[in-house]
């Protein structure tokens, strides 16, 4: 879906676009980016129905449970400001003369007429992408990583984090940050990391199999966790392609698909059967959180072999530097391929595509990685549009 603005000057014909897979997040909105918009932004959310803490903690988490209200009422604030929002409204094609766009092509055969379209489409809005790549918008694949989501029970991570005080009320379900080079020139590290939260199914295509993470506010699941991806660069994409990386992405996903019985169940393993090489008859001390099911199965089968051998030799790693990060009994469920987006949209120092009037944005666009860089990169792709504008 797509919002419309309805507040600048009337020559000014602009369409937002909105969609991808934000809505899988559970609003973490931790970020490395120094940027002045980011207060501005954390008190929108706040004015949304977020708590007031994420406008101080160093990892402020707004929680899927109050995320939908957030976005809900976001929502309502657009319409509020003579902004306009359509669902199951997908763009299927751009409408130009002579190298600008005049309109938006939607599925039911209509066109939307508009001269400016931001779009922030999201890393996962592959139909997009591809339409975009016929419609003769450059761009160029982007490293990435793909690997699994790796799950412990919180009390185990607490007891290695917080040692003598864990359990302690005072204290918050711990979480933690790793990272290693290793020997075959690979890297391998944690993301997006949810203390007392589920592994969820993120498909958004039939026939494929996607895992993410998320905590509610409270934090108070039976587990821990977090994404365990490898870095992967353009070279190791199936070809030259701009959306090869996707290929790589779908590859594994329809893998992991197979592997896990057809049925949108996720593959799974217990980490000592994945580093001996041997499949998982069943789980240990953890027990897996993903819906609709698990199998146990031997995730190296839906992974490529590069991700499996870097992984293999990042467990012990880590687990060196968190205790029982490679316990025995911690599960492997899979696969996680959309960390970030595999895809960059070029754009000109006015943040405008090759085709006038398209401002690709965001983390889809490929200059973003996460809510609150997306977010602050959307300021900056509307300033510069409102430059134009005035």
């Amino acid at each position: 879906g797509f919002w419309r603005s309805g507040n600048l000057d009337p020559a000014c014909n602009v369409q937002f676009g909105e969609g991808g897979a934000g809505t899988f997040s559970d609003g973490k909105l931790n970020t490395g980016v120094n940027n002045p918009r980011i207060g501005w932004i954390l008190e929108q959310f706040v004015a949304a129905g977020a708590r007031e803490d994420i406008l101080y903690d160093a990892k402020p988490h707004v929680g899927t449970d109050v995320l939908l209200t957030v976005v809900q009422n976001l929502r309502k604030r657009i319409i509020s400001l003579g902004g306009e929002v359509r669902f199951n409204t997908q763009v299927t094609g751009l409408c130009t003369e002579n190298g600008r766009l005049t309109g938006l092509k939607i599925a039911d055969g209509a066109v939307i007429p508009c001269d400016r379209a931001v779009l922030a489409i999201g890393h996962s809005a592959r139909d997009t992408f591809e339409m975009l790549d016929a419609s003769g918008v450059p761009m160029e694949p982007k490293p990435f990583a793909m690997g699994v989501r790796i799950e412990h029970r919180q009390a185990d991570v607490d007891a290695a984090q917080y040692r003598a005080l864990a359990g302690h009320l005072a204290l918050p379900p711990s979480t933690y940050k790793l990272s290693c080079h290793l020997p075959n020139g690979r890297s391998a590290f944690s993301f997006c990391v949810c203390p007392g939260g589920q592994v969820v199914a993120a498909a958004s295509e039939t026939g494929r199999t996607v895992t993410n993470g998320m905590s509610e506010y409270a934090r108070n699941g039976e587990n821990i966790n977090g994404a365990l991806l490898v870095n992967v660069t353009a070279e190791d994409f199936p070809s030259p392609h701009p959306l090869a990386g996707i290929a790589l992405q779908r590859q594994g996903e329809e893998a992991a698909f197979a592997l896990g019985g057809g049925d949108y169940r996720a593959p799974c393993q217990r980490v000592e059967d994945f580093l001996r090489g041997a499949p998982s008859a069943g789980a240990g001390r953890v027990t897996p959180s993903y819906r609709p099911g698990v199998v146990y199965t031997d995730m190296a089968r839906c992974l490529p072999p590069f991700i499996a051998e870097t992984l293999r030799l990042a467990l012990p790693v880590l687990g060196k530097k968190l205790k029982g990060y490679d316990d025995p009994d911690a599960l492997l469920t899979g696969v996680e391929t959309r960390s970030s987006s595999p895809v960059r949209l070029v754009r000109d120092d006015n943040y405008e595509a090759n085709i006038r009037g398209i401002y690709p944005c965001g983390e889809g666009a490929g200059y973003a990685g996460g809510i609150l860089s997306a977010a602050a990169d959307g300021m900056r792709c509307a300033e510069k549009l409102l430059e134009v504008c005035k």
